[in-house]
């Protein structure tokens, strides 16, 4: 089962964006539009995402 990660890879700020893409296979950048789109809703979504998702962990 695939969980929700933030990004360690494809992140701008925090990864949240590149999590959820990650997730449902889409585009990074197409759910970036969404969230710069639907501010200031969005913003407080990428807030409380930021703060109780987990990083992905990364395998050196």
């Amino acid at each position: 089962m695939n969980k929700l990660r933030k990004s360690s890879m494809n992140k701008a700020l925090f990864g949240v964006c590149g999590g959820i893409a990650d997730f449902f296979g889409i585009s990074a950048t197409a759910i970036r539009l969404i969230f710069i789109f639907t501010l200031p809703i969005s913003f407080w979504v990428y807030l409380i995402l930021n703060f109780s998702v987990k990083q992905e962990m990364t395998l050196r």
